[in-house]
């Protein structure tokens, strides 16, 4: 892992990362030292690891005494476009023109994304963990929309997250992944999620198998959850992480 900047403000310390072909930031409280609960922050659909949601809320977290790191997904951010993604990318927006089924569409880019976001976030993960500031502590996941699409296979495969904030997706080629899902959830809907139909949101929050999962639904376009979620999320975390 090789930091490329750091800077700090507000007691937040954020620092700028490569590992091997992997952009990410790392947010800790400033100066900190010791073993910390990590949470692993999941970016939407055509974002970055430094767009200004993912960033708002790593510092809310960090300032609340967790570690927070943020990776570019596969295609998105610093990483290089492949001939494929551009190709599905393509077909995604022409179906969704034509009034074709949006979930469907948008598991057909999830699962192409899928398999090496998850190895990506297993190795930064690792990484992240040898830190003196991070240490070998309960680990969470944050998501919404491709972060969630992403990171339920990513909670299957990797069983040191312990607890999850997850929402605005459907059930779309994931029912199967998250029946293997047992660890808390937090799950948020859009109400009027213009680009997630609300069954299928519905649909993928009846399909986690956890036995502690709770569903928060807010009034409004996809895009609109409201501020308080955030602050819902850190307590979410604080309590099943510790």
């Amino acid at each position: 892992m090789r930091f490329t900047s750091v800077t700090s403000s507000d007691g937040v310390t954020e620092q700028f990362f490569t590992l091997g072909e992997i952009p990410g930031v790392l947010w800790t409280p400033e100066d900190a030292r010791g073993t910390r609960p990590l949470i692993l922050l999941g970016h939407g659909g055509g974002q970055h690891k430094t767009a200004p949601g993912t960033v708002s809320q790593a510092r809310r977290l960090a300032a609340e005494g967790f570690a927070v790191v943020a990776i570019d997904a596969p295609n998105h951010g610093d990483r290089p476009k492949d001939e494929e993604f551009g190709r599905i990318a393509a077909e995604m927006r022409a179906g969704m023109a034509a009034g074709e089924n949006p979930g469907a569409l948008v598991a057909g880019m999830h699962g192409y994304l899928a398999g090496q976001a998850v190895a990506d976030w297993r190795t930064v993960l690792t990484a992240v963990q040898r830190l003196d500031q991070v240490g070998v502590g309960p680990v969470g996941y944050c998501g919404m929309s491709m972060g969630c699409g992403l990171g339920i296979p990513l909670i299957v495969a990797e069983p040191r997250i312990r607890a999850a904030v997850l929402g605005l997706l459907g059930v779309h080629g994931l029912a199967e992944d998250a029946a293997r899902i047992t660890v808390p959830v937090r799950f948020l809907v859009q109400w009027d999620d213009q680009l997630v139909p609300r069954d299928q949101s519905l649909a993928l929050f009846d399909a986690l198998a956890s036995a502690q999962k709770t569903l928060h639904a807010n009034p409004g376009k996809h895009g609109d959850v409201p501020s308080f979620e955030v602050d819902g999320s850190v307590r979410f975390f604080a309590r099943h992480l510790g």
